[in-house]
């Protein structure tokens, strides 16, 4: 069995509330999701966030294939972090971490994710060249759109990361 994490980082230049605001509101997602992935909230984004609110999504991940994707967030602790767990979707295990910290030039946020493919084998196989690149295209886009949202502290770098375990 092999584990997959994506660690990622940026810093914006607003508060932390308003950062909260934003990334904790389910109805933004769409926002900061790539077109090509035909993201849409089907249900669950009705209400501010709290531990044990169910999200529905249907998500294309690849143009071949088109998903229904559930999750709970499973943990929030008001303007510093939540977690939201898969409870039905395209990989085994997706567990994410969202955490918000305030620096000296506005927010730093740091989005971890622990993630295993299904499939056994043919899933490892298909990670370094299908998946691995999905994700950081993906969090690639994610950076740019909140960079033309809130704007960009100039001299910081952005970091994206995957590693397997």
């Amino acid at each position: 069995m092999r584990l997959y994490q994506l660690r990622a980082t940026q810093i914006l230049p607003i508060s932390k509330k308003e950062a909260w605001d934003f990334l904790s509101s389910p109805k933004n997602l769409k926002t900061i999701t790539p077109d090509h992935m035909g993201f849409d909230i089907i249900s669950g984004s009705d209400r501010k966030m709290y531990p044990g609110q169910i999200i529905q999504y249907r998500v294309k991940p690849f143009p071949f294939y088109s998903t229904k994707w559930v999750t709970e967030i499973t943990h929030v602790v008001e303007g510093s972090y939540f977690v939201d767990e898969q409870r039905f979707g395209p990989y085994a295990l997706w567990h994410h971490k969202h955490f918000l910290e305030e620096v000296a030039q506005g927010v730093k946020m740091e989005d971890i994710i622990d993630y295993k493919l299904p499939l056994g084998i043919l899933g490892q196989m298909a990670h370094p060249f299908l998946v691995k690149s999905q994700l950081r295209k993906i969090f690639e886009y994610r950076e740019q759109k909140l960079n033309a949202l809130f704007g960009k502290v100039e001299g910081e770098k952005s970091t994206i990361e995957l590693v397997a375990f």
